[in-house]
C-alpha cells in the first residue's frame, strides 16, 4: 500500500534554466544495509521496481529446482495464447517416468493434463512432470532447453542459460538471482490465475499426497509465491514474494546451508524490507506540478503534468529528506501542443537512486496572431523581459 505524500510547491521567476524545489527537509538518515548469510540474494519492490538490497545478483549461478519458473512461464504462455488448455493432455515418456529427484510419480505410457502437470510442478516440484512438458511442446527436452534460452532473453533476462527443464545439475545451466526476480514478477503480472498455484500447499496425484516446499506458506503472513530449490552445488534457494498490506516484495536468496537457514533467512530478508522501506505516491496520471510561463502564446502559462502515476520506494527514514525537483528552460515560446516533453521533475533523497521522470505539457497553447506578437514585443521593449 502506498502513502500520499504532498510536496510542497514553489513557485518563482522562469529564467534560462527553472529549477523548482518541491520538498521537505527534516533530520534522520537512510535505513542501514542489511548482510545476509546468502550467496546471491536480491530483494526487489513489486510495484516500483526498485532493488531493496542485493548480493552477488549479476553473478552466474545454479538455480537447481528454481529454474522451474522458466518452464512454468512458457507453459503460462501457451496456455494464454490458446495452443493449451488445462484440459490438454501430455503423453509420458520413459525419461520423464525414470527422471529422479523430486517426483510428481506420473506413470509411463499415460497421459496427464496440463492442470495436473502445472500442479505438479509448482507445488510438488516434479522433475518427472518438467519433462512431459518439454518433450510435449518441444519434441525433446534439449530442443525445449534452448528455447527456454531464447525466450529468456525476448524477455529481459540477460544472465539465464538453460540446459534441461527442472535444473537438474549442469555446469552451464545458470541463472542469476536478478534474472529469476524479474521472471516472478512476469508471471505475478502477466499470469494472476495461474499464480494463485503457487499459494496451494498440498496436491495429490497418483494417491500420492505432498505438500508444497515453499516453507513461507506456513509461517509467513501474506507469502503467496514462488519456488524453492536445492542441488549441492546450488545450496538451498528460494524464490519468493509476500504481499503486505497491499505492497508486494519479490526477494531472492541461493547458496544457504539448510532448509532451516533457507526459511529463517527468507523471513528476516522480508521482514526487513516491510519494515525498513515503504511506498509514496508523489503525483497521480495528469495531476500538476508546477506551471511554466509561456512567451508569445493565446495564454501566459501552461500546466505541466506528470504523465503516468508516480510512486517510489524508499527508506523509511530517508523520505524525510526528500526533495522533488522541477527543472525547464523558460519561457518557453508557444505554440505548445498538449503532451509535448517541457521539462524534467527528479525525486531525490539520502543514498537513493535519483528518480527523474518528465514532465509534459497539460494543454495546447497556441501562438498569438502577428497583431499579438507585436504588441508583445513592445511590451518588451518598454517593460523587460519580466512582462513579456
Amino acid at each position: 500500500m502506498s502513502e500520499k505524500f504532498h510536496p510542497r510547491r514553489l513557485l518563482c521567476e522562469p529564467v534560462l534554466l527553472l529549477v523548482l524545489v518541491l520538498g521537505i527537509c527534516g533530520f534522520g538518515g537512510p535505513a542501514r544495509a542489511i548482510e545476509t548469510a546468502a550467496k546471491h540474494a536480491i530483494l526487489v519492490d513489486y510495484d516500483t521496481g526498485t532493488v531493496l538490497m542485493e548480493k552477488a545478483a549479476d553473478e552466474p549461478m545454479a538455480p537447481a529446482s528454481m529454474s522451474k519458473l522458466m518452464t512454468l512461464y512458457m507453459v503460462f504462455e501457451r496456455v494464454r495464447d490458446g495452443s493449451l488448455t488445462p484440459d490438454s493432455t501430455m503423453a509420458v515418456s520413459e525419461k520423464a517416468w525414470r527422471m529422479g529427484g523430486s517426483k510428481m510419480f506420473v506413470r509411463v505410457n499415460t497421459r496427464v493434463s496440463v492442470d495436473d502437470l502445472l500442479r505438479g510442478i509448482v507445488i510438488q516440484s516434479g522433475n518427472d512432470a518438467c519433462v512431459v512438458v518439454a518433450e510435449g511442446l518441444a519434441g525433446s527436452e534439449d530442443a525445449f532447453a534452448d528455447e527456454m534460452t531464447a525466450r529468456a532473453r525476448d524477455i529481459g533476462l540477460t544472465g539465464s542459460i538453460f540446459r534441461n527443464s527442472t535444473g537438474w545439475p549442469d555446469p552451464e545451466h545458470v541463472m542469476t538471482a536478478r534474472d529469476l526476480a524479474h521472471l516472478a514478477g512476469m508471471i505475478i503480472r502477466e499470469f494472476p490465475e495461474q499464480y494463485a498455484l503457487f499459494s496451494e500447499k498440498v496436491f495429490t496425484y497418483n494417491k500420492i499426497r505432498q505438500g508444497n516446499r515453499n516453507p513461507l506458506l506456513y509461517r509467513y503472513k501474506g507469502a503467496d509465491g514462488l519456488k524453492t530449490g536445492h542441488t549441492e552445488a546450488s545450496g538451498y534457494g528460494l524464490t519468493a514474494s509476500a504481499q503486505v498490506n497491499g505492497r508486494r516484495l519479490i526477494l531472492v536468496v541461493n547458496g544457504l546451508k539448510s532448509v532451516n537457514k533457507r526459511a529463517r533467512e527468507a523471513e528476516r530478508l522480508l521482514d526487513w524490507g516491510f519494515r525498513e522501506f515503504g511506498n509514496y505516491d508523489l503525483f497521480r496520471s495528469g495531476e500538476e506540478v508546477t506551471e511554466a510561463k509561456i512567451w508569445l502564446g493565446q495564454a501566459n502559462t501552461v500546466p505541466l503534468v506528470i504523465e503516468d502515476d508516480l510512486t517510489v520506494t524508499m527508506a523509511r527514514r530517508a523520505r524525510r529528506q526528500l526533495k522533488v525537483v522541477v527543472s525547464y528552460e523558460g519561457p518557453i515560446a508557444a505554440p505548445v501542443r498538449q503532451g509535448q516533453k517541457l521539462g524534467l521533475v527528479s525525486i531525490k533523497a539520502p543514498n537513493t537512486p535519483t528518480i527523474e521522470v518528465p514532465l509534459v505539457a497539460g494543454s495546447d497553447v497556441p501562438r498569438l496572431g502577428i497583431v499579438g506578437r507585436l504588441g508583445a514585443a513592445l511590451r518588451y521593449l518598454a517593460w523587460g523581459a519580466a512582462n513579456p
